[in-house]
C-alpha cells in the first residue's frame, strides 16, 4: 500500500514547536516547482533553498534555470545556497544507465546524488530538517523520493521531512505563481536523456 506522504507532513508540521520556527535545507530542481512549495513551507520553517542539479545540462540551461530560482526568491524571500556547476557528477551516476526510460534506475540513480548532497550539506549546516521540491511534480515518484530521502536523512543524521508536494493542488499552484512571477518553465527535468524522449 502506498504511503499517503501528505498526511505524513501534516503529522510532522503539528508537532514543530510554537516557538520559532526550525531550519530547514530544501534542495529545488527549479524556481517553478520550489514556488509553491515555498510559499507553503516558509509558513513552518527558516528556509534556506540548496540549488544542486548536476542532472541538468548544458551549463546554459543550468544558469537559466538557477536565474529563474532566484526570480522566484524575489517574491518568497529565503536564503540560497548555489553550488559550483559539476554536470560530471551527473554524467558519472548516468554511466550505463543511458537507455533507461523515464523513471526508471536512471532517476532513481539521480534522485540519489541530489538528496545525499543535501543531507549531506543539511547535517554540515546544522538544519534541523531537510526536504525536496521533487514531490510536485506529477512525473516523480514520491514514493521513491520519500524512500531515499529518508535513508539519506538517517545516513547523515538529519531529519527528513516527508512530503507529497502535488497533493491539494500543490502542483497547480506552482503553475500558476510560475505564471504570476513570469517564470521560464521548462518541459522536462534537465537530464539530456529525458530532453531527447520529450
Amino acid at each position: 500500500m502506498k504511503t499517503n506522504y501528505q498526511l505524513d507532513t501534516d503529522k510532522c508540521l503539528a508537532a514543530l514547536p510554537q516557538d520559532g520556527k526550525p531550519t530547514l535545507l530544501l534542495h529545488s530542481c527549479c524556481g517553478p516547482c520550489s514556488s509553491y512549495v515555498l510559499e507553503y513551507l516558509t509558513q513552518y520553517f527558516d528556509v534556506t533553498i540548496l540549488y544542486y542539479n548536476p542532472n541538468i545540462q548544458p551549463r546554459a540551461e543550468y544558469e537559466k534555470r538557477l536565474f529563474y530560482q532566484r526570480e522566484v526568491l524575489r517574491h518568497i524571500p529565503a536564503k540560497l545556497m548555489e553550488c559550483a556547476y559539476d554536470g560530471a557528477a551527473f554524467d558519472a551516476v548516468a554511466a550505463g544507465y543511458e537507455a533507461e526510460p523515464e523513471g526508471g534506475a536512471r532517476c532513481t540513480r539521480c534522485f540519489l546524488l541530489r538528496l545525499e548532497e543535501t543531507a549531506r550539506r543539511a547535517a554540515q549546516g546544522g538544519f534541523d530538517y531537510y526536504c525536496t521540491t521533487l514531490t510536485v511534480s506529477p512525473h516523480k515518484d514520491a514514493q521513491r523520493i520519500n524512500r531515499i530521502g529518508a535513508e539519506m536523512g538517517a545516513k547523515y543524521g538529519v531529519q527528513w521531512l516527508p512530503s507529497d508536494f502535488k497533493k491539494r493542488d500543490g502542483y497547480l499552484r506552482s503553475i500558476r505563481l510560475a505564471q504570476a512571477y513570469g517564470l521560464y518553465r521548462q518541459d522536462w527535468c534537465g537530464c539530456a536523456y529525458s530532453h531527447t524522449r520529450t
